[in-house]
């Protein structure tokens, strides 16, 4: 069955972050696309907003932003159209100014939190995995760019300048040269075709692909895919390959395909920041002591976060020296001390990763690559 995905963007989570409201309630809730299956997303959404509602009057908040939440949690119960388009994950943001939804492509788990900031953690990894990406499907015969997103199907992106294969783009009715003079011919003139080919490709796909960030994934044989790897500057190309001749891959098939690619790359990006954090970890800049990332956070000393994307543990950390203090509760006078770490380093240019515990060094609940030591 077809999702329906509202991603957060950077903005999105910054300004969550940044809300001056002083009592908020966040709810994630995991979600089934299935239409059998909306009344029971709903009854669980009614259950947690529910929970929310009883625990913010129970720590004594102001009874007309309790009451002003819990109306607008009440409308959004009563949205038939919304609750017909699930995702995985629903992600329900609340003040009494209003609520904010987020229907994700993630598998979160269930959670209720109150306080005086948003509880974001968990969009982090939508954000910094954002399940999209672009497909080139290079042949001889033809050439075409898909973009993913995490809605399927692929969309065909219309490229101008594109060539339409590769004898069009070198003019000729033949890739190989046999003019007995040539000084390229067979094998080799075709080789050089080809260079001229994936030359005239990179240059239609820059204006597209300038200033994105998205992997792009290529569907192509040899020798066209070692020859395109060796035009294209795009920083964004994936090591793996989508196998085959993409001529005779169906684009919801290379949709599919690109997707379990899309799962190597995000592995392959933490595998890869583990092995530095061991590195750094040499030069003391490198740590998974919650009390000094909290520390290095408050500092602006953390370069790239990884967080654990399921925990939850109450407590505040101090505004000017990043001491940590840690509460057995839950209360709207603390909130998600990681979630907090997480939204310092975000804000002093860091990058932060929401992974599964078993993905982060030490399988603490956060661990940080250092800037410098703290």
């Amino acid at each position: 069955m077809p999702t329906h995905t509202d991603i957060p963007t950077q903005a999105d989570v910054a300004s969550l972050m940044s809300s001056p409201a002083r009592t908020c309630a966040s709810l994630y809730l995991p979600t089934s696309n299935l239409p059998t299956e909306a009344e029971a997303n709903r009854i669980e959404y009614k259950n947690l907003a529910h929970t929310a509602v009883e625990r913010l009057t129970a720590s004594g908040a102001d009874k007309h932003e309790v009451h002003a939440i819990a109306e607008a949690f009440d409308e959004l119960e009563h949205d038939e159209d919304f609750w017909r388009l699930q995702a995985r994950s629903l992600a329900v943001f609340a003040t009494a100014d209003g609520l904010r939804a987020f229907r994700l492509p993630n598998n979160l788990s269930s959670a209720v939190e109150v306080a005086d900031r948003f509880f974001v953690k968990p969009l982090l990894r939508t954000v910094a995995f954002p399940q999209a990406a672009f497909v080139l499907a290079l042949s001889v015969n033809g050439v075409r760019l898909l973009q993913i997103s995490p809605e399927p199907p692929a969309k065909l992106v219309s490229v101008p300048n594109m060539p339409a294969d590769a004898l069009s783009a070198v003019g000729r009715t033949s890739l190989k040269d046999n003019a007995p003079t040539s000084r390229t011919q067979g094998d080799a003139g075709r080789k050089l075709r080809l260079r001229q080919y994936a030359r005239r490709v990179e240059s239609a796909l820059r204006p597209i692909l300038s200033g994105r960030n998205l992997p792009l994934i290529l569907a192509a044989t040899e020798p066209l895919e070692s020859i395109y790897r060796a035009t294209t500057t795009y920083p964004g190309l994936a090591n793996l390959v989508i196998e085959g001749n993409p001529d005779e891959i169906p684009d919801e098939q290379l949709d599919q395909r690109a997707r379990k690619v899309l799962d190597d790359v995000y592995a392959h990006q933490v595998a890869e920041i583990a092995e530095l954090y061991e590195v750094r970890a040499n030069d003391d800049r490198a740590t998974s002591d919650l009390a000094r990332v909290a520390r290095a956070a408050t500092f602006g000393a953390v370069d790239t976060l990884l967080v654990d994307i399921d925990v939850m543990i109450s407590g505040t950390v101090d505004t000017d020296t990043g001491e940590l203090e840690l509460d057995e509760t839950d209360t709207v006078s603390n909130y998600g001390v990681v979630d907090e770490i997480a939204k310092r380093v975000m804000l002093s240019g860091g990058k932060v990763l929401a992974v599964r515990q078993q993905e982060i060094p030490g399988g603490s609940s956060a661990a940080a690559i250092l800037r410098y030591p703290v």
